[in-house]
């Protein structure tokens, strides 16, 4: 088709000028899915992207552990108002700072307990290292180690970020943050089992999800796109270090999976999750979740008042034209300018940091998914490195968006 075409064109362009390593693309519109793919895998090995690369697609994990999450709620293991302290009582005593950046001894009480709509709405309090300079981020980086994979035992992380003061109080606005790999070591907790086990029973073998998972198998390993960055000329470089990371492969035993961040995946793969959105929670006749769920899942849940306030690095996403359900943004009001306000009303997505995207569009019965391995540090991106793979995106959604 001249649409696949003018993508794989547009996409190669991008690759040409050396801003991305490469990216996978997939629409999916009246049932039939069609992809296009530029660049390379492993650009030294000259290894092409293809449909079935294999990516590390860092915060799209989150909507599918907040599914998870939810498929408890349907069997009654969990409610949305339940404190978090009922199943992680290591919280019942954390303190909220007085200012995100301020000492950490200046500290007041909880207003009230943290609940699993809290973390399911990034209105818990919690936060990452990187978006702060005050001394929260220090202590965030030494109680849990990596944003990806973390040498921290899950109970001992989850003991460690207990102790560590919230940014505000639960409920007061969104901040985004470790609020979902929380959820996901939850989960494990409440099922007794790891959190990779538990979205591989759940979602992962119903949806025949093959290619996804906190770790890639080596027979696979051929298909998995490399890490990609910028050096201090601002030339594609591959990585070995990525945000004072180590970029290695994951150790078989580490017990630590990040429900926030950490899985693996292909756009093939995402489409098989993406379905649910437009199917009430089915798909081809097996069911994840109620209809009601998925609906409560896909409706906004922040007030006028936390969509104003909600904000990280100086923005401020949600304060016009979107929402944020349970795991996922919502288009509220369309405006073609946002990577997160394309889509008619009713519309949801979410990125990852690498330069992933998936939307799904119930009105328009659509889905559209883009994966990259961008890595790029957020020093860089202020200095303006690095932004060619959000450049690419933008290309990509607007030419998926015609016809």
């Amino acid at each position: 088709m001249k649409r696949d075409s003018e993508i794989q064109a547009a996409l190669q362009n991008f690759v040409n000028q050396g801003q991305i390593a490469g990216a996978a693309t997939l629409i999916r519109r009246a049932g039939e899915a069609r992809t296009a793919c530029a660049g390379w895998r492993d650009a030294e090995a000259k290894l092409p992207i293809e449909p079935n690369t294999i990516f590390r697609i860092a915060s799209m994990t989150k909507p599918i552990t907040s599914l998870a999450a939810l498929m408890l709620v349907d069997e009654g293991r969990l409610a949305l108002s339940d404190p978090i302290a009922r199943y992680a009582p290591e919280f019942a005593h954390t303190r909220v700072l007085r200012s995100p950046n301020g000492p950490l001894d200046a500290t007041d009480p909880l207003e009230r307990p943290i609940t699993f709509e809290d973390l399911l709405t990034h209105r818990a309090g919690l936060t990452y290292a990187d978006f702060h300079r005050g001394p929260i981020a220090q202590a965030y980086r030494e109680a849990l180690g990596g944003d990806l994979d973390s040498d921290v035992a899950p109970d001992d992380w989850i003991a460690r970020l207990a102790r560590l003061p919230l940014i505000g109080q639960p409920g007061s606005a969104m901040y985004y943050g470790r609020s979902t790999d929380l959820l996901g070591l939850l989960i494990a907790r409440i099922e007794g089992a790891p959190l990779g086990a538990v979205l591989r029973r759940r979602i992962f073998d119903p949806l025949a999800m093959k290619d996804t998972g906190f770790f890639v198998p080596a027979a696979a390993r051929n298909r998995r796109a490399a890490a990609y960055g910028f050096d201090e000329g601002g030339r594609l470089t591959k990585r070995t270090i990525w945000a004072g990371v180590v970029v290695a492969e994951r150790p078989e035993d580490m017990a630590y999976e990040s429900g926030g961040s950490g899985l693996w995946s292909t756009i093939g793969d995402y489409l098989k999750f993406a379905r649910l959105f437009l199917n009430s929670g089915a798909v081809d006749g097996g069911r994840l979740v109620r209809a009601e769920t998925m609906a409560l899942m896909m409706t906004n849940h922040l007030t006028e008042s936390q969509r104003a306030n909600s904000g990280w690095l100086g923005r401020k996403p949600f304060a016009a034209g979107r929402g944020f359900g349970l795991g996922v943004a919502v288009v509220l009001e369309t405006d073609k300018s946002d990577l997160m306000r394309r889509g008619n009303p009713g519309a949801v997505s979410w990125p990852g940091a690498y330069g992933g995207w998936w939307q799904a569009g119930p009105t328009e019965g659509s889905i559209l998914i883009f994966l990259a391995h961008n890595m790029v540090d957020l020093e860089q991106m202020a200095q303006g490195v690095g932004l060619g793979v959000w450049a690419a995106l933008d290309a990509f959604q607007t030419r998926a968006s015609v016809g």
